[in-house]
């Protein structure tokens, strides 16, 4: 068998404490997969913070400042109710795509145990990050907050904390549209409202007085625009991304796929985990659909086509691709 080196540009550094494979740590027990995933990230978390202090402050004009002194009980309840349930679902989705795994891979499972367990066919290549000591399965990227190749990885984003990847896209999706939605509800809302003052007397109109008033009611309307815009392009961005098939990094990168394409409504269907229904829109919904581990997905090969120990520990040695071909 001949082992053929195929390498690839990567953003990462090439430092040679990250190619020895003495320095790769082997993965963690089954024992402990079940931990919560958290990242911790400064930033991530200030974010993550500032973002439920946001939905909170919105929730407290809307209730407070424009529906409570109300003089209409119905549309106060109507609105107050649609509000808050939106707002929950969001904050819900969020909690969801910070704390879900995004599809990490085993870390420090670039062993000659894990190598020679794959059983790598003829023609199958294999990508060892030196990063985090792992062997990468097909569209993985390696993230450098969370310290770990994920799948289909499409960015870290600091708002939630945790890179966006093949399981918990769908949270992430739920996030921006249902922030989407309280924005524009919020807009409409505080749009009513001051024509509901123009025409009464400022004082009536509010608890607090018409200076405080108009202070949080333009803070609102400034926050709503703002988070409406944002939240409306990336959700229409994941949407895009996962009907076509390619993640933000594979675009950014324009990299020519090596995959087998699906169709968008069949992606769909994988990242929110399953034929449409009510649950797609269900942050506390688990998804059904997930794509096969790298290990399951490898066949036994013939006994011609398994790597030697010698092989496997050039491999280990150095930050390559190989590809395993017939003699």
């Amino acid at each position: 068998m001949m082992i053929t080196p195929v390498y690839r540009f990567r953003d990462i550094e090439r430092k040679p404490e990250y190619l020895q494979p003495e320095k790769c740590v082997p993965p963690p027990s089954r024992a402990s997969l079940g931990t919560m995933w958290f990242i911790r990230d400064g930033c991530g978390i200030a974010c993550a913070v500032v973002t439920w202090m946001l939905v909170f402050y919105a929730d407290f004009v809307v209730l407070l400042v424009m529906l409570v002194p109300s003089r209409d009980y119905v549309y106060s309840v109507i609105n107050g109710t649609l509000f808050n349930t939106l707002a929950f679902l969001a904050l819900a989705s969020h909690f969801r795509a910070m704390l879900t795994d995004p599809g990490a891979v085993p870390k420090g499972n670039a062993t000659k145990e894990f190598i020679e367990s794959l059983q790598l066919k003829p023609g199958q290549v294999v990508y060892k990050c030196p990063k985090c000591c792992s062997i990468k399965p097909d569209r993985a990227h390696h993230c450098s907050v969370c310290k770990r190749c994920i799948r289909k990885m499409d960015h870290h984003c600091p708002w939630v904390n945790n890179c966006v990847g093949e399981n918990n896209q769908k949270y992430f999706v739920l996030f921006t549209m249902y922030i989407a939605l309280i924005s524009l509800h919020a807009l409409i809302m505080v749009g009513f409202h001051f024509l509901y003052c123009f025409e009464e007397d400022w004082t009536k109109c509010s608890s607090f007085s018409p200076p405080t008033t108009v202070i949080l009611l333009i803070l609102l309307c400034f926050e709503a625009l703002l988070f409406l815009i944002f939240t409306s392009v990336m959700f229409g961005t994941q949407v895009h991304s996962i009907c076509t098939d390619e993640t933000g990094i594979e675009r950014l990168k324009n990299q020519r796929p090596t995959w087998e394409k699906i169709s968008g409504w069949e992606g769909m269907k994988l990242a929110f985990g399953g034929a449409f229904s009510l649950g797609w829109f269900n942050p506390f919904s688990d998804l059904n659909c997930k794509s096969p581990e790298l290990a399951e997905a490898a066949a036994a090969a013939p006994a011609s086509a398994i790597m030697t120990q010698e092989e496997i520990e050039q491999f280990l040695a150095r930050d390559v691709a190989i590809q395993v071909l017939h003699e």
